[in-house]
């Protein structure tokens, strides 16, 4: 069996402190889209992001359409998709910061050389780019090893779909045994899990002790092998990984 030699990260709130600036964008396009169709529901970011947390505008649309029951052209999606792009990306070039502790995490692990890095998001390419630069990440991350399931793909999906890791297990030249994921959100743990990887869930950047218990119960039971409150516990989560895919015989020392 293939040793772990490849980390597959999130971006969003695992990597950046983003999704909060994010999802400010979103609501307002979000609330132009059901005043325009007589829908009196608004939403506030945070509310947003507590029904959409790791799906990229695309997929929070077409959320919005099924559950209000109102219906956009591709077009119109299309339109939208553009403008929230826009919009997050200015707010997120002003405002971002990294996920607390990551940094000397990032550092150790590109100095020891053990394992390949890559980022897997579901938000649009340009996005994760303007994120990761703004807060001093591009230096760990091959360019080429930036993924996007709004825009890598040859057709846009969204996490919890597999096909964005899928699919850079194999750019890269990985079995998904080969990889461990990290992720803070139901959608991206299902997403990397239905993939065939093991996955750290990390809840560190949910306010609260209460949330951060609710999101882990919310994470194991999406498939996380184990829970990581805090960057400073990685390689602790990383070596308990390894420990439990050994036992599964999924792993050689």
């Amino acid at each position: 069996m293939p040793k772990i030699t490849q980390l597959l990260f999130d971006c969003d709130n695992t990597l950046v402190l983003s999704e909060e600036l994010a999802f400010e964008a979103c609501a307002e396009l979000s609330n132009e889209m059901l005043a325009k169709h007589s829908i009196s529901d608004r939403y506030t970011g945070p509310g947003l992001m507590s029904t959409f947390v790791g799906q990229n505008f695309r997929g929070v649309v077409t959320g919005l359409q099924q559950k209000h029951g109102f219906k956009l052209s591709d077009a119109e999606v299309n339109s939208y998709v553009d403008r929230e792009l826009g919009k997050v990306i200015e707010t997120l070039t002003a405002k971002a910061e990294p996920c607390v502790g990551v940094m000397p995490v990032l550092e150790q692990l590109d100095k020891s050389k053990k394992y390949g890095m890559a980022v897997v998001s579901s938000s649009a390419l340009s996005r994760v780019q303007a994120s990761v630069k703004k807060v001093g990440q591009e230096k760990f991350f091959p360019a080429d090893h930036i993924f996007s399931a709004a825009t890598s793909l040859p057709v846009p999906t969204t996490k919890p779909d597999p096909a964005i890791y899928l699919h850079a297990c194999k750019v890269i030249g990985k079995e998904p045994g080969e990889c461990v994921a990290v992720e803070d959100s139901k959608s991206g743990t299902l997403s990397a899990v239905r993939a065939g990887i093991p996955t750290v869930g990390y809840v560190g950047s949910y306010g609260g002790a209460i949330k951060q218990k609710e999101m882990a119960e919310v994470l194991k039971e999406a498939g996380v092998r184990v829970i990581m409150d805090d960057w400073s516990q990685f390689m602790d989560c990383l070596a308990q990984i390894e420990a439990i895919m050994v036992k599964d015989n999924c792993l050689d020392l």
